[in-house]
């Protein structure tokens, strides 16, 4: 019996001092931890997203080079007036007249040419069967007159260019539409006759324009419930509508 007791406090007391070890070691590896410069950081814990595993802008279309590159699916809807001048309207043929001189206005003093066009861009709504695509809007936009590197050219003359609707005829106004009825209620054809003003710092020149405004309005299911869209515009002399 005695045996065995002394056997039992010889484990107690050898798990007393290997605790006592135990508790020393950590202490002085907490000390060392503490004394020494540069000691690891511990991890970040911020929120910020990573740049390069952030959600990322859907991949761009490629339109003829004179142009900015933009997506050729997009069906986005034109955002409200205030940020891109896109009046928020279910009249048609407010926003065909806003379209018209949207289309022959520019800036060289304020804009670059990706802006310029990137703000058109921002009108035209991309209908879902892919019949207005954004190739269409870049050959058009180039009728005007002005392409990537005439506004480059331009900009060293501080040119800038103003419009301002004369007059306008839609839809069965037109003989051309007459003969070739919209084929869904809701979309309309206006052609609009534009004053057009070219200046740089040293000329002036006026001239008259057509353009014909393609306007998707409800109730066509393809457009937005509360306001009408343009669904493209023709400057090329041979497509204007009359």
């Amino acid at each position: 019996m005695l045996r065995s007791r002394e056997s039992g406090w010889r484990g107690q007391n050898r798990g007393r001092r290997l605790w006592l070890v135990f508790a020393i070691l950590a202490a002085a590896v907490a000390t060392v931890l503490l004394v020494l410069p540069g000691s690891p950081r511990p991890p970040s814990t911020s929120t910020t997203a990573d740049p390069a595993t952030s959600p990322q802008a859907p991949s761009t279309g490629h339109p003829p080079s004179s142009a900015p590159s933009v997506s050729t699916t997009s069906t986005k809807a034109p955002a409200a007036e205030g940020t891109t001048g896109v009046p928020h309207t279910t009249n048609y043929r407010t926003l065909a007249t806003a379209a018209a001189q949207a289309i022959y206005t520019w800036d060289t003093r304020t804009s670059s040419y990706s802006e310029v066009y990137g703000r058109l861009r921002s009108w035209w709504d991309v209908l879902p069967d892919g019949s207005n695509p954004l190739a269409v809007l870049a050959h058009e936009f180039e009728a005007t007159g002005i392409n990537a590197g005439a506004f480059a050219s331009l900009a060293g003359q501080k040119a800038f260019r103003t419009a301002t609707a004369e007059s306008m005829t839609c839809d069965e106004e037109l003989a051309e539409v007459r003969e070739r009825p919209a084929p869904w209620l809701g979309l309309h054809v206006c052609t609009v006759a534009l004053r057009v003003v070219d200046q740089t710092a040293n000329a002036r020149n006026a001239f008259m324009a057509a353009v014909s405004v393609i306007v998707n309005c409800p109730p066509a299911a393809n457009a937005p419930p509360d306001r009408c869209t343009m669904a493209g515009f023709y400057a090329t002399p041979s497509r204007i509508v009359y």
